[in-house]
């Protein structure tokens, strides 16, 4: 069993930058993270293997850098030229195959709000 607990989020201006930050109680082999806006599916943002293959969705890529330190177990996100549509409450998630796809990963925070106005 792995928990995972988010922070970092809040609430910034467009073209601002955010760093969310993912603790993992024990091993984790791939890790990703995700985002849901009420009435929306969850959709896979960036997504990591413990040593390398990074893939990121596109309407994030250039401005999003998904990274691990496995020597503290933690998963973090840094964010920038953050915009309106990033709104959304993001979660951590671990699984067993290097997917955008929600549905490989069996472990998953509880979330934080990340807020970008205009």
């Amino acid at each position: 069993q792995v928990q995972l607990m988010e922070s970092g989020g809040g609430s910034v201006q467009a073209g601002g930058s955010l760093r969310l930050s993912c603790a993992a109680s024990g091993y984790t082999s791939v890790m990703g993270w995700f985002r849901q806006v009420p009435g929306k599916q969850r959709e896979g943002v960036a997504s990591i293997l413990r040593y390398g293959t990074i893939t990121y969705a596109e309407s994030v890529k250039g401005r999003f850098t998904i990274s691990r330190d496995n020597a503290t177990n933690t998963l973090f996100l840094q964010m920038h030229s953050l915009k309106p549509e990033d709104t959304a409450m993001y979660y951590c998630a671990a699984g067993y195959y290097s997917s955008l796809d929600p549905r490989f990963y069996n472990y998953w925070g509880q979330g934080t709000q990340v807020t970008v106005s205009s």
